[in-house]
This record gives C-alpha cells, sequence and structure tokens, in this order.
C-alpha cells in the first residue's frame, strides 16, 4: 500500500506564512536550492499580520517624515517613496500606489511573491500548531497541528509532522490583547478587536468608542470620524504625532521604477540612508535630534489644534519621542476637534449595557466597542507550547526573561530558529531588512544541517547558554541607555520590569553585520555530522548591502542637517 511520507514527514517545517515564512521559504529555494519543506499557517491566506488586520484606514507606517523634511532642506531630494523599503529586496515592487500602501495593496503583494515563488503548494491553511516537542532518540522536532478548516478536519483534525528543522516564523503582532473592563460581557452592543474586524456590521450612524490611541488607533479614528453619530476615543497615554505625507505616486514614476531598475534602487538606498539617521533622533537619549523632533511635534500639535490649549495639554505626552511607537498620521489630531469626536482622558471605571462609565462617573452612550489595543507582543509563540532538549520547556527557558541569541537562536532547542524574535523589533527603520538578514543566517544553519542528512549522517546545532546569556547581557546593557527604556513611560516594547524585550539596541546595518557570520563557537553542535560543520570557526553569509556611501556619513550629520533644516525654515523652534 502506497504512503505519502511527505504529509508527515519533511526536512524543514516554517511556522507562519506572513513576510518571515515567506522569505525563509524563499531563501531556501534562493540559496539552499530546496524546495523540501513545508509551511503552516492557522490562517486562511498569506501575509500574515497583513491578511489579520483589515480595519479602515490600515497601511504601512514608519516614523521618518519628518527626516523626509530635512534632507529635502539640505539635498534638495524629490518625495521618496517609503513603501519601497517595506518590500522584499530580491522582489521589489515598481507599483506601489502611494508612499505608504495600504493593507489590501501590501497583501496583494505578499501573495503575487508567494505565488511567483510557488509558495501555494508548499503551504497548509486552516493548521495551527498546538506543540512542537523535540525527540531525543530520534532527533527530530515533533510538532502536533490542529486542522480547522470544516472540509479538511474530516480527515483528520489533529496529525503530527516530524522535521529535521524546526522554524517559527510567527513574529510579535498576531495574538490580539484585550484590556480587562469590568463589567464587559453585560455590553449588549457590538464588540470587536481591531485585529478581528468585522465587516458585516454597519458602522454608520453609531456612537463608537475605541479604547486605545497608538498607531492603530491613529489609523481607524479619522475613518469612522466620517460615518458615526459620535466618537469616543479613551486614551490611556498622549502619544507623539509627526506628519504623514502620504502621498500618491505618479504613473511616470511608477514606469521609471519599473523600467529603471537603477532608478528604483537608488530610491531604495536614500531610504536606508534616512532611515538609518533616524536612529539618532528616535532611540538615542537626550540627542539634539530628538529634541528637534520634539520641537516638530509640538509645532505640528499647534499647528492642527490652534487655540485649543485644553485639547493640546491632552495630547502632549510626559516622555520623550521614541519611548512609546511615535503615530504618523496627516488627519488624526485634527479629526480629535471636530464636534463629534471627544477625546475622554479619564480611566475607564466599568461598562455597562448601554455605555461606559469613566473616572467622576460620567457614562458615555456607546453602541460600538472597538480595542485598538494592539497584541500580546512579550509572550513570544504564544500560544504554542515548546519543548526542547530534554524536555525543558521555553516557558522555563524564559522564566527569567524572554531573550535569544541574536533573536534567532534559543538554549535548549537544537535545530531551531525564529525571525523578528526577542530584540529584532526597530523603531526607526523597516523591520523587512531585520527579517531579511535573519532569514539568510537561518537558510545557512538549515543548510548545515541538511547537508549532514543527505551524508547520512545526524547532526544538531544548538546555541550555547553562556553565548546567549553573553548576548542578551550586552545588548540589554545598551538598550538601558535608549529612549525603549525611559521609566517614563510604558509601551510594549518592554516587560514589567522595565526590560526592553522586543526592541534591537542599534541600527539595521549594525545587525546586519553581526547576522552575516555564523560564529559556531557559540553553538553545541553534536552528531556526526558535527566533525564537517566545526572545520571553520566562522561561517560567512554575507548581507544585502543597501545602503549608499553617504549613509554613514548622513548618520553622525543628522545634528547638523537639523540645523540646516531650522535655518531654512523646514522645522520651527
Amino acid at each position: 500500500m502506497a504512503t505519502r511520507r511527505s504529509h508527515t514527514n519533511t526536512p524543514v517545517l516554517i511556522i507562519g506564512s506572513g513576510i518571515s515564512g515567506i522569505c525563509t521559504a524563499i531563501d531556501l529555494i534562493r540559496r539552499n536550492k530546496s524546495h523540501d519543506f513545508i509551511i503552516v499557517e492557522k490562517g486562511s491566506q498569506v501575509g500574515g499580520t497583513w491578511n489579520d488586520n483589515k480595519y479602515p484606514g490600515c497601511c504601512c507606517d514608519s516614523m521618518v517624515p519628518f527626516l523626509y523634511l530635512l534632507y529635502k532642506a539640505v539635498f534638495y531630494l524629490d518625495p521618496l517613496v517609503w513603501s519601497h523599503l517595506y518590500s522584499f529586496s530580491f522582489d521589489p515592487n515598481p507599483d506601489w500606489s502611494r508612499e505608504y500602501a495600504g493593507q489590501e495593496e501590501i497583501l496583494h503583494y505578499l501573495v503575487n511573491v508567494a505565488q511567483k515563488w510557488g509558495l501555494f503548494q508548499k503551504i497548509r491553511f486552516n493548521t495551527a500548531v498546538s506543540e512542537a516537542r523535540w525527540d531525543d532518540a530520534e532527533g527530530l522536532w515533533k510538532t502536533q497541528v490542529q486542522v480547522t478548516g470544516d472540509k479538511e478536519a474530516e480527515f483528520g483534525k489533529e496529525y503530527t509532522i516530524n522535521s529535521q528543522y524546526l522554524v517559527s516564523a510567527v513574529g510579535q503582532l498576531n495574538v490580539p490583547s484585550y484590556p480587562e473592563l469590568p463589567n464587559l460581557d453585560s455590553f449588549k452592543g457590538k464588540v470587536m478587536h481591531s485585529a478581528r474586524w468585522d465587516w458585516s456590521y454597519p458602522m454608520d450612524g453609531k456612537k463608537i468608542a475605541v479604547i486605545g490611541n497608538g498607531a492603530t488607533a491613529a489609523q481607524i479614528i479619522p475613518e469612522l470620524a466620517k460615518i458615526c453619530n459620535t466618537l469616543t476615543v479613551f486614551q490611556r497615554t498622549a502619544n507623539w504625532v509627526v506628519p504623514k505625507f502620504n502621498t500618491e505616486i505618479s504613473e511616470i514614476r511608477r514606469k521609471a521604477y519599473r523600467y529603471i531598475p537603477g532608478v528604483r534602487k537608488a530610491h531604495r538606498a536614500k531610504l536606508m540612508d534616512i532611515r538609518e539617521t533616524i536612529y539618532q533622533a528616535s532611540v538615542v537619549e537626550n540627542s539634539d535630534a530628538k529634541a528637534e523632533l520634539k520641537k516638530m511635534c509640538l509645532a505640528l500639535l499647534e499647528e492642527h489644534l490652534p487655540d485649543n490649549a485644553e485639547l493640546q495639554e491632552k495630547l502632549i505626552p510626559s516622555y520623550p519621542p521614541g519611548c512609546k511607537r511615535i503615530i504618523m498620521s496627516d488627519d488624526f489630531l485634527s479629526t480629535l476637534t471636530q464636534p463629534q469626536v471627544t477625546l475622554e482622558t479619564h480611566g475607564i471605571k466599568h461598562v455597562t449595557p448601554s455605555g461606559i462609565v469613566v473616572e467622576g462617573n460620567t457614562e458615555h452612550p456607546v453602541d460600538v466597542i472597538v480595542f485598538a489595543t494592539g497584541f500580546r507582543t512579550l509572550e513570544f509563540m504564544y500560544p504554542i507550547k515548546i519543548y526542547g532538549k530534554f524536555g525543558r520547556s521555553l516557558a522555563n527557558i524564559w522564566q527569567s526573561g524572554t531573550r535569544a541569541y541574536l533573536g534567532m537562536t534559543v538554549e535548549s532547542l537544537p535545530n531551531f530558529a525564529m525571525l523578528y524574535g526577542p530584540n529584532t523589533n526597530l523603531g526607526h527603520n523597516s523591520v523587512i531588512l531585520m527579517v531579511e538578514a535573519q532569514s539568510r543566517y537561518i537558510s545557512a544553519m538549515i543548510s548545515t544541517v541538511l547537508k549532514a542528512s543527505i551524508r547520512g549522517e545526524k547532526l544538531e546545532i544548538m546555541v550555547k547558554a553562556e553565548a546567549m546569556a553573553y548576548y542578551n547581557k550586552d545588548i540589554q546593557e545598551r538598550l538601558k541607555l535608549t529612549s525603549f527604556a525611559n521609566p517614563a513611560c510604558h509601551s510594549w516594547y518592554k516587560a514589567a520590569d522595565g526590560t526592553v524585550t522586543n526592541n534591537w539596541c542599534g541600527t539595521v546595518v549594525e545587525y546586519q553585520q553581526r547576522a552575516s557570520n555564523i560564529d559556531w563557537s557559540a553553538y553545541d553542535m553534536t552528531g556526526r555530522g558535527a566533525g564537517m560543520a566545526n572545520k571553520e570557526k566562522k561561517l560567512h553569509i554575507g548581507r544585502v548591502v543597501e545602503e549608499s556611501q553617504y549613509a554613514k556619513l548622513a548618520f553622525w550629520a543628522a545634528p547638523a542637517i537639523f540645523a540646516a533644516c531650522m535655518i531654512k525654515g523646514f522645522v520651527t523652534s
């Protein structure tokens, strides 16, 4: 009787088909010349967070526009296309329609990339991972999956996939976070999370409450304000806001990017330069660039809220820019001045069947509650249970803090790696640049394991506990000096004790350089294939160099650029 061993056995299993999963799969094809892998995806489409988040106004954003003003002031550059950096270097998209592409356009791009590289035949949709356990005797990962699609579940709701290597591409932004509001169950209206938007529910003419005022809320609020009866925004803490300049990209420019690759590459290089320069203003504490950024934000408040000192005061944060994610919007602040919109800064006491009561016992009548409260970012890989060498759980490994070597490999987990893991998020640049560096590194690790397998040899690669501890100590010491660690604010970047668990401490280029070599001395390598792998102390894998020649000069010249910009009147004091 014939069997389909490939259904439950694969050299490489990738969890997730978002940006990280797609990138890893393509690198296995490009670099390892291998199509022998499986991708499991709990959703019904590729795209990860761009498939999950379909709320009104959802689009690409990152904190870069104010540097655009500076560069234009000094170098007289034309507008730069930020969306061009939010795409794979090996598969660029010349046809972005706007400076910041919307969710549908980004998802369309990712679907096309997956289709182009033949990934759909490798992806098992509606397949959620419940547990992954390393089998010491067999030297394999045994991953339990659950099929959630009704028809597919008829043929086997649960099964186990065996793999030589396991890759987590679940990311940091995949499990919605819901606040605990007293008596929420008593509410008779509609409740939804921004990452689980219900487009079948008519919002027109409703009394709407938005809980939260971060980056997601800033995109939703202007859209809901256009159709609501009333809109109440419940703000816990204020956020710094910078302009977005989200204009259309002309057909002429798109044709230039499409037919003249050098033009597109030059623009991408300029984007890389500008974003790396932003590190000074966004991350470095007490820098001149940060001081100028604060002045710009305050000037924007005055511009959008003239003669409204009371509202301005509510919207001025008590912490420096960069401590939390900076909001990019051209219409968020002005929306808050509209007569049907109320900014509520009192804490929520409880929910009633028809509204929300705040401190002082004021009740806001509400038909719909929208949670724009982000994700469970501190619980990496939640709710998947991971068990490594000798049955040690990931919960046990991380009981004293979430950490990973280069944000990718974890002690006691052989032949395992993760993308967009601990301390790999950014506050100044495109995360895709980090993901590509990680994918290249992980593909080289996988190649080493699979080459040993081809020779009929077992090989287990596991980061040493001391290497992971030393690495984590180093970056945490640096992170303590950054804006992310500032005690004046609470953010999804850090744990309750103030430890920054999500963000990287340096620039993208620095991370790329550190991930451009595999230092085998940081790893325990066991099995018959270990001898071959240990011949070199370091394996050079390189990196994609996208910054231009003047990137370093621009980085260190940021204060001078700000000064020149002020002289030209682009930033007011």
